[in-house]
């Protein structure tokens, strides 16, 4: 059974990820943990105290299959948490990586985001990260997969759930069904891929 590993802070911005676990563990049976820098429990933007079931540098690479940055106020600090080394692990051993909101600076700083093609808030947020990937930027408001690297902007959390849960070969008519809920409200039906 696949396992997502989620990276979370202080301050992190708790719908981003939430779906992603609630459809993975409840709907999949997937296995779904989180991480903390220090192992430490966090609190989210909206007060939710999480325990997390790991500290970052316990991350087994041989026990996840996906990993997976929660955006929030700490990748946004002047001096944010480098976790680089993870992230290039990650990818390097052949597993998914995705980021979403201000998770994704972690992928374009660790050189995730230079040759695939990606999205995230806005191309200058990229930018200010120093990354050298503008060229395979996309300006949509959708979840971006290129391979096994996923990333999203802020008001994605549904399509960044529908491309982790595709690229664990996971998807399927029920998740086309449950995306179409969310998007039911804009007043469209959309398919996960």
């Amino acid at each position: 059974m696949p396992r997502i590993v989620t990276i979370l802070t202080d301050g992190f911005a708790d719908w981003e990820t939430s779906l992603l676990s609630a459809v993975a563990r409840g709907f999949y049976g997937t296995q779904t943990a989180h991480a903390s820098l220090d192992g430490m429990p966090v609190t989210s933007m909206g007060g939710m105290k999480v325990t997390p079931d790991f500290a970052l540098n316990d991350l087994d690479a041989a026990g996840y299959d996906a990993l997976i940055v929660c955006g929030g106020g700490a990748w946004e600090r002047d001096n944010p948490p480098d976790i680089g080394n993870a992230l290039r692990k990650a990818a390097a051993d052949g597993k998914i990586v995705g980021g979403i909101c201000a998770g994704s600076y972690q992928l374009a700083k660790a050189g995730l985001l230079d040759n695939a093609a990606h999205t995230s808030n806005s191309l200058a947020d990229l930018e200010a990260t120093g990354y050298n990937g503008a060229r395979h930027y996309r300006d949509t408001p959708e979840a971006v997969r290129d391979g096994k690297i996923i990333t999203a902007g802020a008001p994605a959390p549904v399509s960044f759930m529908a491309k982790v849960m595709e690229a664990l070969g996971l998807a399927d008519d029920n998740l086309d069904y449950y995306v179409g809920l969310h998007a039911a409200q804009y007043g469209q039906r959309r398919k996960a891929a």
